[in-house]
């Protein structure tokens, strides 16, 4: 082209870069290139194009340099323009741009248009600022069927579930005809609040008026199996006259919420098609059920049949990683995500740090940390945590402090972490001092876990009249079952040999829950340790007579990657 001097052709030249920027030409490098070279301005169809082709790829840097550039030309931007810059504004998270161009967007007139406005009320509620979404909302003189649907899409996104449903509400009142867009997004809402009622009233809507798509069909599944009893969701999923692997993924997630885990697995094979997101609907819900070995077991299966596991799924096998103490199997995931780049953000930095240092490896857990990405609260917590479990008390408290440093918040599972450090490094005036703060300092009310750590650490350094003072003054409504606390109290007094208290406590305890096996076993301890043994036949004979047995322990071993359970009294 250049060799024919085609070049110096304006139409050549534009017809050109259109055909770059086409999504299927994979040739946007070479677009920007020749949109560089022009010698006169480019045209506003010109940016437009290239903006737009920028915006679909996520190149947000480079399309708003194209759009600051345009107006340095002086070429006007339209109602085209503004909603892809105000895209690649949210899409780099710059709130301050998207309010100057909103300033912008009034003083060129293009307030009113459609399809601008919808852009500005979904860039602010993307960013968290729904309420001028609704005040653009409130605004708009002529509010047509996509105006209705960005607003409660956006009350959606912002999770203020009550009010799409008013705004759903409102529009129907105001005669305005939903279309699919609007029934989705409200469908979602009702799922989100458990609203069985109106999400009936939608079906029998769209029962009447012969609307059908898939995406309407797969969102009135969701609703139904997340309020209603599953089986009234398999019979509307029986009914769909077509499904996806998103109708399946739906009614596979019913039975897992529900615990049905047989169903879930029986639907699950018989699905004709099986994407990552299936897979691992499934592997989660074994996870979530404590049936680790099953989801370790069904994730050789994905691998077998080709399926490559994604973020979602590896956070679920790391866990059943942890639970059972799998550190090979863990090892061979953490070796997948680094071979397959997956982003170490810090859901899968929790999940890998979680399963290193419930394996006992706590090395490897600081090694992930210091490579995560960006360190959020939760990826924080899960260190100091980690460290508290391994007995590393010093160095979890190093890093809280740390993390206060860094700007973190902490919140009331970072607690759990830091009382659980000084528990195990036996720290008690750092572990009151801490308990204290908690609500004073951070505004984090103390809760049942909380009260079970600080309990735990006086009742190891024999503080036990400090720690019973605690348990009697929780104030009312903080934590509504103290019998975990007490427990945890009374087996303090069998380490110290508190024969008065524990006997007190476990009267105490028992006229509430009479079959409590570990209460039994506890005082049968202290009074044997104080060489009370009528008393401890008494309690044995008790015991007997009640049907009351210990729960056998149970072990895990993972011999070459395979996990191997045992019972006490195995042989």
């Amino acid at each position: 082209m250049l060799a024919a001097s085609l070049h110096r052709s304006r139409d050549v030249v534009d017809d050109l870069i259109v055909f770059c920027t086409h999504p299927d030409s994979g040739e946007l490098s070479y677009a920007a290139t020749v949109f560089e070279t022009l010698e006169d301005g480019p045209s506003l169809f010109l940016y437009n194009l290239m903006i737009k082709a920028f915006t679909k790829k996520n190149h947000f840097d480079y399309a708003l340099m194209l759009f600051y550039r345009m107006r340095s030309q002086d070429v006007s931007p339209d109602n085209f323009t503004y909603p892809l810059v105000l895209k690649s504004m949210a899409g780099l998270s710059m709130a301050s741009d998207v309010r100057k161009t909103h300033v912008l967007i009034v003083k060129s007139g293009f307030q009113f248009d459609p399809f601008t406005r919808s852009s500005l009320m979904d860039v602010y509620s993307e960013m968290g600022h729904v309420e001028m979404s609704r005040t653009l909302f409130d605004e708009t003189p002529e509010m047509d069927v996509i105006s209705w649907n960005v607003m409660i899409g956006a009350y959606v996104k912002c999770r203020k579930f009550e009010d799409a449903i008013s705004v759903y509400q409102k529009m129907v009142r105001e005669g305005v005809k939903p279309d699919e867009a609007t029934l989705v997004s409200t469908l979602s809402a009702c799922s989100a609040l458990g609203n069985l009622e109106l999400g009936t009233k939608l079906h029998v809507r769209m029962h009447k008026e012969l609307w059908f798509s898939v995406t309407l069909g797969n969102a009135l599944l969701d609703m139904y199996t997340k309020c209603g009893p599953v089986d009234g969701a398999q019979r509307f999923f029986d009914s769909m006259p077509t499904k996806n692997v998103v109708s399946w993924t739906s009614m596979v997630s019913g039975y897992v919420k529900c615990g049905e885990l047989d169903k879930a697995r029986q639907l699950f094979d018989r699905s004709p098609g099986k994407d990552v997101i299936l897979w691992t609907a499934l592997i989660n819900g074994y996870v979530q059920c404590n049936r680790f070995d099953e989801a370790l077991a069904l994730f050789r299966e994905m691998q077998l049949k080709g399926t490559k596991p994604d973020k979602f799924t590896v956070v679920s096998l790391l866990t059943a990683c942890a639970s059972l103490g799998a550190l090979e199997q863990g090892r061979r995931i953490h070796g997948y995500i680094q071979d397959n780049r997956i982003r170490l953000d810090a859901v899968v930095g929790t999940a890998l740090i979680d399963m290193y240092a419930k394996c006992g490896c706590i090395d490897k857990s600081l090694e992930v940390f210091s490579i995560v990405e960006r360190r959020d609260t939760t990826i924080w917590t899960s260190i100091i945590y980690g460290l508290a479990m391994n007995g590393e008390s010093g160095k979890a408290l190093e890093l809280f402090a740390e993390m206060r440093r860094a700007g973190a918040k902490p919140d009331d599972i970072t607690f759990i972490g830091v009382l659980s450090a000084c528990s195990h490094g036996g720290l008690v005036n750092e572990g009151r001092r801490f308990f204290h703060a908690m609500k004073e300092r951070y505004r984090v009310e103390p809760k049942l876990e909380h009260y079970g750590c600080f309990i735990d650490l006086l009742g190891r350094a024999g503080l036990l009249d400090e720690a019973e003072g605690l348990i009697r003054n929780i104030p009312e409504g903080i934590v509504k079952d103290v019998l975990p606390l007490w427990g945890s109290l009374l087996g303090a007094c069998r380490i110290h040999g508190n024969v008065e208290m524990g006997d007190r406590l476990a009267k105490q305890i028992l006229e509430l829950e009479s079959g409590n096996s570990d209460v039994h076993a506890l005082i049968a301890n202290i009074y044997a340790a104080a060489e009370r043994w009528e008393d401890v036949k008494k309690i044995r004979r008790k015991m007997k007579d009640s049907g009351i047995k210990k729960t056998p322990g149970c072990s895990s071993v993972e011999v070459n990657g395979a996990i191997h359970e045992f019972l006490v009294g195995d042989s």
